[in-house]
């Protein structure tokens, strides 16, 4: 029998992280999109190739990689090359999460996603928890982590769905506005009800 499919999302500096981790503690396998989208562009691939045809050499570092924080300035900036971006990317993000969630055995597997509900990935789980918090701790958060301006962190924002469309189409909501204390309590009672969600399934 196939493993129920959960899909985690949040905007960013929501905390889906902090959560699929103790998921993962729990002994959950977690397909994290982020890691593969990394992946579909490692050193050597077909999408890598793409992407230094369109932008050059400049937008590799030193080592072969791709220089993430450039092409971020470079996508954001300009929605045309955004959305190249994403018709030669996303496309093999999703066969890659495809073939993780199919290959999980356990009761339940976890596709962690910021876009998850912007696109076609919807498609690839059967339930949606959405980790949220206020937009200004969105800022303050993400500015902290990532020590971005809190102008690309909006800018970020505007990119992903608003926040009341996010929480109109999950199917649980996780409040993650206090501690992290909190939050890994409410991450333990997601993985019982989860787990029962499993069985009725």
């Amino acid at each position: 029998m196939s493993a129920l499919r959960v899909g985690v999302t949040g905007g960013i500096g929501s905390g889906k992280t902090a959560l699929t981790d103790r998921l993962a503690s729990h002994g959950i396998t977690i397909v994290d999109a982020d890691l593969v989208a990394r992946e579909v562009v490692a050193p050597g691939s077909e999408a890598l190739a793409l992407i230094a045809e369109r932008h050059g050499e400049n937008i590799l570092q030193d080592d072969g990689s791709l220089d993430r924080a450039a092409l971020r300035r470079i996508v954001f900036a300009d929605e045309h090359e955004r959305q190249w971006l994403e018709s030669i990317t996303h496309p093999r993000i999703g066969a890659l999460m495809a073939e993780r969630l199919a290959a999980a055995t356990e009761a339940y597997v976890v596709l962690s996603s910021p876009l998850l509900l912007e696109g076609s990935q919807r498609t690839l789980v059967d339930h949606v928890v959405v980790v949220d918090v206020p937009e200004a701790v969105q800022v303050q958060r993400t500015m902290i982590r990532d020590d971005n301006s809190e102008a690309l962190v909006k800018s970020i924002m505007a990119a992903q769905l608003p926040r009341d469309e996010r929480l109109r189409r999950a199917d649980r909501v996780v409040d993650n506005s206090g501690s992290l204390e909190d939050l890994m309590r409410e991450a333990d009672a997601l993985h019982q009800d989860l787990l029962a969600l499993a069985k009725q399934a």
